[in-house]
């Protein structure tokens, strides 16, 4: 394991990653990064890291930030539940530990969004303590150079996974060592083509002396994701249009969207958008169709329109405002095409 680790700190100092979170210790910032890069690729996460910090340049910041803000701040990354778990850590931080990021590993995994393996990328980077790290990337590189078999979500295998992470991270050094495994698996121990042949531990690697590099690890069945029709309905009264916040808990929890929801039949949609406004409202279809893909499920959202009287609301989530002001709340990936269609001066759509 010792060769494993020196060969791999060698090969990063000459090829690590230029990333802006490697250029400081500050715990904060490190933490913001690591939430920012779960399940996101670096590339899309560089700008959202600049501008999240500009805006919540330090943990009291993010902790007097209104939920809607940091949405705002969120808006198109996706998976919005880092940003509500981050939100609600920053309170903690603050109210708990006297705004100081903590330096324990107990204290960390307390906090919302903060799991075994996020915990210790932050108390390696930032705290120079020693503990194993099991991202994607990481598993991706233990399951070929130990050629694990089989699902690695599986218990068994899992446990097999930290054993090794545990065995090859170095007794010092910890900081560059996890940064240099994540970029091994980012740039050469890639899911599909591995690049072998410049992978500074493939001698070591047993996928790779069995010819087995490229099919581990290994794919599950995937099930089949299911499909379901959305609508959303474009309400005006005047010159303002109404939306509606989703429930801080649950998918897209705390973005707004235009009312309306899942459907079964054309017969429903009049009942299901007046029965969420508190208003008859009669809806034109309009020819518009927008498709979008979640990670269980994928949708169709159908678009209509119409127009009501007064501007009387029923439910404190719902709210008029301008096609300008639209800019101002945060919207999932399909209801902001819709407004992006608004404010582009298709009225009616």
């Amino acid at each position: 394991m010792s060769t494993f680790s020196t060969r791999l700190l060698h090969w990063y100092r000459k090829n690590g990653r230029d990333l802006p979170w490697r250029k400081t210790t500050d715990p904060y910032t490190i933490w913001v990064s690591e939430i920012l890069l779960q399940q996101t690729q670096v590339t899309t996460v560089i700008p959202y890291y600049h501008r999240f910090l500009d805006r919540f340049p330090t943990v009291h910041a993010l902790a007097l930030a209104s939920i809607d803000d940091v949405l705002k701040c969120w808006q198109g990354l996706g998976y919005y539940a880092r940003a509500r778990h981050l939100s609600l850590a920053a309170k903690k931080v603050v109210c708990e530990h006297n705004g100081k990021v903590p330096s324990s590993f107990d204290d960390l995994v307390s906090l919302p969004g903060i799991g075994r393996s996020t915990a210790g990328a932050i108390l390696n980077i930032a705290f120079g303590q020693r503990h194993p790290i099991l991202d994607g990337n990481v598993k991706r590189v233990l399951s070929r150079y130990f050629c694990i078999l089989g699902d690695l979500k599986e218990k068994n295998n899992l446990a097999t996974l930290w054993q090794h992470a545990e065995a090859i991270l170095p007794p010092k050094n910890a900081d560059l060592f996890t940064q240099a495994i994540m970029d091994l698996g980012a740039t050469i121990c890639v899911p599909k083509s591995p690049n072998c042949t410049a992978c500074p531990v493939s001698r070591g690697c047993l996928a790779y002396q069995k010819g087995l590099a490229h099919k581990l690890p290994e794919k599950t069945a995937k099930k089949k994701v299911p499909h379901y029709d959305f609508i959303a309905a474009i309400i005006y009264s005047g010159k303002k249009v109404l939306i509606k916040k989703r429930p801080e808990k649950g998918l897209l929890g705390g973005l707004w969207e235009f009312p309306g929801g899942k459907f079964i039949g054309d017969g429903e949609i009049n009942a299901l958008v007046e029965k969420e406004i508190g208003q008859c409202v009669s809806l034109s279809p309009l020819d518009v169709k927008i498709q979008h893909a979640f990670t269980h499920f994928k949708m169709t959202l159908h678009l209509f329109s119409g127009a009501v009287k007064k501007r009387t609301v029923s439910d404190p989530a719902l709210k008029w405002v301008s096609i300008l002001e639209l800019s101002d709340y945060a919207f999932s990936a399909a209801h902001q095409a819709i407004v992006v269609r608004l404010q582009d001066g298709a009225e009616y759509l």
